[in-house]
């Protein structure tokens, strides 16, 4: 697990904001995040641009996760 030592760099309070943050953004309407898994579920994400949102949005969540799950161990 050396290739993941940067992610025991990252204070996990702080890793947790950033997460929550983009998952739930934008905060006023749906959250993107959200937007996108419903787009991919139907088969409707074809564009770029929404890939790349679908990532933006949800990395961070997912290396959070892999943070969380790596401090078990």
């Amino acid at each position: 697990m050396v290739m993941m030592s940067w992610l025991n760099k990252i204070p996990l309070v702080l890793f947790s904001i950033v997460a929550v943050a983009l998952a739930l953004a934008p905060f006023g309407s749906e959250p993107h995040l959200w937007q996108k898994l419903k787009m991919l579920l139907a088969a409707e994400l074809s564009k770029p641009l929404d890939i790349f949102d679908l990532f933006l949005h949800g990395a961070p969540l997912v290396l959070l996760l892999l943070k969380l799950a790596m401090r078990k161990k």
